[in-house]
């Protein structure tokens, strides 16, 4: 069997460089699949020298899609650092910017990234599974997907300045404060929001009821869970303690985030640069976990707004209350997510300090040592900042949300392929369904690994014997 290569378009939709290889048995099933995440690592590094204060600024350019969770976990590592508390208006505000970006991010995900696959089909022809497929088949909604991100994108610019890389979080609080005109005009936009996401509600229920099959055998297994948590146990984005339960959701762990490496160790496989984290009293594998939507809502017991919360109790009605196990699911709780962050958004604008200028705590307190931890959209991030007394960086380390789901991704690239790719004839919606089950993750490859350059995906099948039979690429 000789070498042979195949484009297929469009792009593939995730953030980040990957590979995957398919090993394949005589009998035309597959032995094992492999997800490579060949970028190279090397952000943490060229950080060392820095000032402390700065990282709020280099550290969203990891990435163009998240970095309002960098910028604002940076600011929470840089408070320690410099032992200066942000005031209560500070931390609403900082909340508020985070609102913006879990919808915009969330509401993009579903309906641009995601959208294709479920809207059109897995099998659909990749010349209209994109958003011009979902624009052909349903114009008024993919318009209302776009004012949804857009207003969520409004937010981070009215407080930052720009919709990316803003200019907002400092140690000790925030550089600007709200207007009058600012908060009005963000909630003259939050009803049209949360319309547009129960829409998307009503979308991912109807396709899961009418995939229901799919979804038992697309990639369900079992891990740990993991993130922040409210003290009563309801869902938590932005501040709180982690909690850690097993696969069967009875708690391992509740700590403070700043101990994190008292709880998780990094294991390393030599086909990826990306590590694998895990639960230091479990070992590895025994103690993976997932992160993000799906591991959020397997963790909390409650949501604090009324209507997120009425379809988070559908949503765990789905295995009796206890952990959901199907990849697939992780959309469902997705937009779960992105009903809570709009519904909080009116809550911030709500309250009486959101237009304090009190807003910047200019003591220091300087400790030289700090850890911000926020629950991005992709899932838990960690920055560690170590000072010399000078405030510059002598070391970081950065868990980023992606990596702690990446034996989950592993697992379930592996799991889809066995499931789906059937040989001689390798069709293109089987290793579709294979990016699929990673889209599901909404990964972050570049954030995970701090790479530069381009972000293709490609699938080697390997035959028995060892030789290349087929790759099939999209760069």
């Amino acid at each position: 069997m000789g070498s042979q290569k195949i484009t297929i378009e469009p792009v593939t939709r995730i953030e980040g460089h990957a590979k995957v290889t398919i090993q394949m048995n005589d009998n035309g099933t597959v032995d094992h699949a492999y997800l490579h995440v060949n970028e190279f690592r090397g952000f943490e590094k060229f950080c060392e020298g820095r000032m402390y204060f700065e990282m709020q600024m280099i550290t969203p350019r990891i990435c163009g899609i998240c970095p309002v969770s960098h910028h604002l976990a940076s600011a929470k590592a840089s408070d320690m650092v410099a032992g200066s508390p942000p005031p209560r208006p500070a931390s609403l505000l900082r909340e508020l910017m985070h609102m913006g970006q879990m919808v915009q991010s969330h509401g993009m995900h579903f309906f641009e990234l995601a959208g294709p696959d479920l809207l059109l089909g897995f099998d659909a022809d990749p010349a209209i599974r994109n958003v011009v497929g979902l624009v052909q088949a349903n114009a008024e909604l993919t318009v209302k997907a776009v004012q949804l991100r857009k207003w969520g994108q409004e937010i981070i610019h009215l407080l930052g300045g720009r919709r990316v890389h803003p200019s907002f979080a400092v140690p000790g609080g925030v550089n600007k404060a709200l207007q009058v005109g600012e908060r009005d005009q963000i909630l003259s936009g939050v009803d049209e929001a949360i319309r547009t996401i129960q829409v998307g509600l009503s979308i991912m229920k109807d396709w899961a009821e009418k995939n229901a099959e799919d979804i038992q055998k697309f990639a369900v297994f079992k891990t740990g869970y993991f993130g922040l948590i409210t003290p009563e146990d309801g869902l938590e984005l932005y501040n709180g303690n982690i909690r850690q339960i097993s696969q069967d959701g009875k708690q391992l762990e509740r700590f403070n985030p700043a101990s994190y490496l008292d709880y998780i160790a990094e294991h390393v496989e030599n086909w990826s640069y990306l590590k694998f984290p895990y639960y230091k009293k479990l070992g590895y594998p025994g103690g993976v976990y997932r992160v993000g939507p799906l591991g959020r809502l397997n963790i909390a017991n409650h949501i604090d707004t009324p209507l997120a919360n009425e379809e988070f109790k559908k949503y765990r009605a789905i295995n009796d209350g206890k952990p959901i196990e199907n990849t697939l699911y992780y959309h469902y709780a997705r937009l779960i997510e992105a009903l809570f962050a709009a519904e909080r958004v009116k809550v911030l604008l709500d309250d009486p300090d959101i237009l304090s200028t009190d807003i910047l705590n200019t003591h220091r307190n300087f400790t030289g040592h700090g850890v911000g931890v926020i629950e991005a959209p992709r899932g838990t991030l960690i920055h560690d900042y170590t000072t010399n007394p000078n405030g510059q960086i002598t070391a970081v380390n950065l868990i980023v949300s992606t990596g702690h789901n990446n034996w989950a991704m592993s697992e379930a690239v592996d799991s889809v392929a066995k499931t789906y790719v059937k040989g001689p004839d390798v069709k293109e919606g089987m290793l579709n369904r294979i990016e699929a089950a990673i889209r599901a993750y909404d990964p972050c490859l570049s954030c995970s690994t701090h790479a530069v350059g381009q972000m293709p995906i490609s699938v080697d099948i390997v035959a028995p014997d060892g030789s290349l039979f087929e790759t099939i690429s999209k760069d």
